[in-house]
């Protein structure tokens, strides 16, 4: 194929879509599927079970599927999935999952993640997010769609950031950061909600001051988490249009764990 450069080492199992582009020096293993419209710069090495969807594209020396760091490993035939429309750049590392984390690390479509960033074993990373450079989640992490974390963010493992939130840079999470949700710091603190983010999203005026209304209850009023659970049922009543925010948040905060609680 005219569009593969003839120093790329692909396995002759690889399946690459007729229209996928390869750098050169590039080393791809025999496990590795890529469908159309790909390109693939010069330089990378994708291994593993790994699968990547259409029109995405990788950046100059980029490792996806390669074995996790879980000493734990043993050599099941775990996955690396990446959707579709995804601009990987320079020096990431994705790696596989672990069978004790379901064997599956994931990134869906739209994302931008900028150069070193590292998606560590059994992570589950949405739609439209920017990692921006340095952007490092360790394992069983899972990112919400539309969130944003700031360079040199740090997160720690099995910690969840909910949909539309961002992070500062150098930012160190070591809670759950619920939807919508602003921090910033080491270790990190919540500062506000993501509110520009929101108005360039298309959120209504509404919308938003239902977000104002739940940052107020989470970390304003000095109510217990299940005092502001319990306000935040009253929102859809005040605010036209912001059901399924609240119902977002309330998944969210249904769902933490005793050990990492809520970023504060």
């Amino acid at each position: 194929m005219s569009n593969i450069h003839p120093s790329a080492v692909i396995d002759p199992a690889a399946e690459l879509d007729s229209s996928v582009t390869v750098g050169p020096y590039t080393v791809i293993g025999p496990h590795v599927k890529v469908d159309a419209g790909t390109t693939i710069g010069p330089h990378c090495v994708i291994e593993g079970h790994t699968t990547i969807g259409r029109d995405n594209r990788i950046f100059q020396f980029t490792s996806l599927g390669a074995i996790n760091q879980d000493k734990k490993y043993a050599g099941e035939p775990c996955e690396l999935i990446i959707g579709d429309r995804n601009t990987i750049r320079e020096f990431s590392t994705y790696h596989i999952g672990t069978v004790q984390g379901g064997g599956v690390t994931r990134l869906g479509n739209d994302n931008w993640m900028m150069a070193y960033t590292h998606l560590a074993h059994d992570c589950l990373v949405g739609n439209h997010t920017i990692f921006a450079n340095n952007a490092q989640i360790a394992g069983h992490v899972v990112v919400g769609d539309w969130v944003i974390l700031g360079a040199y963010t740090c997160v720690h493992q099995f910690v969840r950031i909910g949909a539309h939130g961002m992070t500062g840079m150098g930012t160190v999470l070591l809670a759950d950061q619920p939807p919508f949700v602003m921090s910033e710091g080491h270790p990190a603190a919540a500062r506000s909600m993501n509110f520009e983010g929101l108005r360039r999203r298309g959120f209504s005026a509404a919308r938003i001051a239902a977000v104002k209304a739940m940052h107020k209850a989470l970390y304003r009023d000095n109510l217990t988490l299940e005092q502001a659970k319990e306000r935040m049922t009253e929102l859809p009543q005040r605010f036209e249009g912001c059901e399924a925010d609240v119902q977002l948040m309330q998944v969210f905060l249904d769902g933490l764990s005793a050990q990492r609680g809520i970023v504060r």
